[in-house]
């Protein structure tokens, strides 16, 4: 359901980048140096960063802070201009800017699209009519998560911004690509000047969880989350197909079981109270933290865990005990 919000407590910068051929490598590891300053600013909640993908092909950083004042000091500080100075030499074009500003602390963790317009004030009904005829046609698509509407904000940003989601990139395509989404763009045509991110986050709520319980954002780099992934994915899998062994089921029935339990599992129990507190520090350094030794560390622990976990199991199933 749609929703108009003005300013409230938390506030959401959501930035997109153009990055030079070749220069992936070298801009990420500004843009995580950039991120790890503005920690030291009031209000910080958090900063992720998400590489291009075949729905975003820009590289999007996501800011979040408690409130817009908070925000806007941040993003008009002399620490960021200097730190975006030094990394013109990656960036190919201008950068977009979205800002929105809710009670919520955190965007969807699967698939979130941002759209901005800009609208003039006589024509503020007219648009708002026309986005009410989007919500209830993209509505009616399978895995439709929701749309939220957000006013401009005096001083920060001029624009109208939109977020809608779905739960995965493929009924995301199917609404983006659909004869009903062109249909209603044709009928505003006058607000097709418009920007559109998506952002995606493939394992969104297996790392939403910090060691108090409250929301976070999912770690910005695919190697460690797939590697985090695989930590808690190994012993879960193999301890399941124990635990249903006795019951001597068909291979694919065995399999429909399994699966369904190991999702649930891996995102009750193994990630939020057996990956995460494990390799919290690594998926989230701590500010000012070297990163070469919180890598080393990092990857040490993955070795050696799975390495425990790979010993157990060859004991419990060759040594102990044969399977049935």
């Amino acid at each position: 359901m749609e929703s108009e919000k003005n300013v409230a407590a938390a506030a959401t910068a959501i930035i997109g980048q153009k990055v030079l051929p070749g220069m992936d490598g070298p801009f990420r590891s500004w843009q995580e140096d950039l991120n790890a300053a503005a920690a030291y600013y009031p209000g910080f909640l958090g900063a992720e960063i998400s590489a291009p993908t075949q729905l975003q092909p820009d590289w999007v950083v996501v800011y979040r802070f408690d409130s817009v004042a908070h925000l806007q000091a941040w993003i008009n500080s002399g620490t960021r201009q200097t730190y975006l100075d030094a990394g013109a030499k990656y960036f190919d074009g201008p950068a977009t800017q979205q800002v929105v500003s809710s009670g919520s602390q955190s965007l969807d963790p699967l698939v979130t699209v941002v759209v901005t317009h800009r609208v003039p004030p006589n024509q503020i009904d007219s648009f708002l009519d026309w986005q009410r005829r989007m919500v209830e046609e993209e509505s009616r698509f399978d895995g439709f998560r929701g749309t939220e509407l957000f006013r401009p904000i005096e001083g920060l940003q001029e624009e109208w911004t939109t977020l809608y989601r779905y739960d995965n990139a493929e009924h995301l395509d199917a609404w983006l690509t659909s004869p009903q989404r062109q249909r209603i763009l044709a009928e505003g045509e006058k607000f097709s000047d418009y920007k559109l991110h998506t952002i995606d986050n493939s394992f969104g709520s297996w790392f939403a969880f910090e060691g108090n319980g409250k929301e976070a954002p999912p770690p910005p780099s695919e190697t460690k989350t797939s590697l985090a992934v695989w930590v808690g994915l190994y012993p879960t899998v193999v301890l399941l197909s124990l635990a249903l062994s006795p019951a001597h089921l068909p291979l694919w029935i065995n399999l429909l079981i399994g699966n369904l339990l190991s999702s649930f599992i891996m995102s009750f129990l193994t990630m939020p109270h057996y990956v995460n507190p494990l390799l919290g520090r690594w998926l989230r350094p701590p500010p000012g933290e070297p990163r070469r030794r919180t890598n080393v560390r990092g990857l040490c622990t993955v070795a050696v865990v799975m390495a425990v976990w790979a010993l157990v199991f060859y004991l419990i199933t060759v040594r102990w005990w044969t399977l049935p």
